[in-house]
């Protein structure tokens, strides 16, 4: 055979075997639909969601699983597909997520964990549900809406009715879905969205939501628009203490609020994976800050693993709207500053606020940031002392990519090694934190960790964990 006809060959073989992939991939999207629409069984891998991926998505997600397979070989379509086939022959399952790429690379029998998981859950999974109500439709509202909206629809879980903003002029709905639908940082939004004037409100993604104009919380009739019980996330940061907050249960229909910024008194400051069990029958809860849970859940497993006696936390963070675009009077020092031309030091609250959630660091961290010139994608710089030192970098990075290819903590830390890798790469990565490797640095009882994180999808992720968990849905998580 000449050499043309071996690659003429070797270019069937590839195009054979991509063809079948993705074959069993459509096949794969239909019964993942199935379980979705019909069970409330969500299926990832290796906590990436399987629900709206395209055929050509679930092949790339399966060849990128080689990053967190044991043997370093990626889970085969094939191998998928066979385990959903698994999960779709247990028609009693309901509101389960269950992770396949996880069961596999254990070696764990499908119809086995479900068994097990079912007969040990403490508590029965329930998908309620529940209205949710955005106060403010800035950068973190907008993207909470993305996220909310971009999932399939269904009638069950957080149900998005409603989004209240200070009084606009004429125009304002349109321009606001303008915003929605168009993003300099995060691209098009994936999905439709409609005017609906006559009504006052968007349909977005074939959902109704509609737009409520208020000066206050309080004054607000949510009932008068066919909303009760809802829980209210507040992102508008202009309220942090339980008087200011408490105007939203004053109104009518409103019955939990959830906070996107770091609270003031007594209100807990939960960062989801590491504190989250604390929520109880709170009527009023923070999300802490992007910072704050970027940072609390490798400090959680470091301070676990090695003991932490001390350290600083540096955070190099993109500019945020609070700043100026040029120099011009600014109630805080130094943001009346150009942010688009200074790297700005400001101060920051999150590694005080790592106590908060995470008790056992209380007062053993310092922190300091600096604002630069980019919209987005932050860096967090952890100089810790360690009570027992790993024996070498590459230990530690060991563990660390072990803790990030956990069941655990696959939905709070990621993990990447690449030499190229630069701030925009990580747009858009749900995990909260992603170690970078390629910079840490051990020296004694001395640890340098750096860690990127979109403090805008990161930490939007993590608010919905905790408005889920607020609103009483319970997931049986199989992994």
């Amino acid at each position: 055979m000449s050499n043309a006809e071996a690659l003429r060959q070797l270019h069937q073989d590839h195009f054979s075997t991509y063809s079948q992939q993705q074959q069993n991939a459509i096949e794969l999207i239909g019964l993942l639909n199935q379980l979705s629409n019909q069970q409330d069984v969500q299926v990832s891998l290796f906590g990436e969601s399987l629900a709206t991926a395209s055929a050509s998505q679930l092949l790339a997600l399966h060849q990128q699983s080689a990053l967190r397979t044991k043997d370093g070989k990626p889970v085969s379509v094939d191998q998928t597909l066979a385990s959903v086939k698994q999960i779709a022959q247990n028609s009693e399952l309901r509101a389960a997520r269950i992770d396949v790429g996880q069961l596999i690379n254990a070696g764990k029998d499908v119809s086995q964990a479900i068994n097990q998981a079912t007969s040990t859950q403490s508590q029965p999974a329930t998908n309620e549900p529940r209205d949710v109500v955005l106060y403010g439709f800035g950068r973190i509202g907008r993207i909470l809406t993305r996220l909310l909206l971009s999932e399939s629809a269904s009638a069950k879980g957080l149900q998005l009715k409603a989004i209240v903003v200070r009084p606009g002029m004429e125009g304002d709905i349109a321009k606001r879905a303008s915003l929605l639908e168009r993003d300099s940082i995060h691209g098009t939004f994936s999905g439709a969205v409609h005017l609906d004037t006559d009504n006052n409100g968007m349909i977005i993604n074939g959902r109704f939501v509609q737009i409520i104009y208020a000066n206050d919380p309080s004054e607000i009739d949510y009932t008068a628009y066919g909303i009760d019980n809802a829980l209210v996330i507040d992102n508008t940061g202009k309220w942090k203490d339980e008087e200011g907050l408490g105007k939203h249960l004053q109104a009518r229909g409103a019955s939990k609020v959830l906070l996107t910024a770091p609270a003031k008194g007594d209100i807990k400051n939960v960062v989801y994976g590491v504190n989250n069990e604390t929520i109880g029958e709170d009527t009023i809860v923070s999300a802490a800050s992007c910072t704050t849970n970027a940072i609390t859940p490798t400090l959680k497993v470091l301070n676990d693993e090695f003991g932490i006696e001390n350290g600083h936390v540096e955070t190099i963070h993109s500019f945020t709207n609070d700043q100026n675009l040029i120099d011009n009077y600014h109630k805080a020092d130094r943001r009346g500053r150009s942010a688009v031309l200074n790297m700005v030091i400001t101060s920051t609250g999150a590694a005080k606020a790592v106590g908060k959630a995470l008790p056992e660091l209380n007062g053993k961290l310092t922190g300091n940031a600096i604002r630069v010139p980019t919209p987005n994608v932050s860096l967090a710089i952890l100089n810790l002392n360690l009570k027992s030192a790993p024996s070498s970098r590459e230990a530690l990075n060991t563990f660390l990519q072990d803790t990030a290819n956990s069941a655990q903590w696959q939905a709070q830390i990621a993990y990447t090694d690449s030499t190229e890798a630069v701030s925009t790469d990580f747009v858009g990565t749900k995990q909260v934190g992603i170690v970078d490797s390629q910079a840490t640095i051990v020296t004694d009882n001395h640890a340098t960790i750096y860690i990127w994180y979109d403090n805008e999808v990161g930490y939007s992720t993590q608010v919905l964990r905790v408005a889920a968990q607020m609103a009483g849905i319970r997931y049986l998580t199989i992994a």
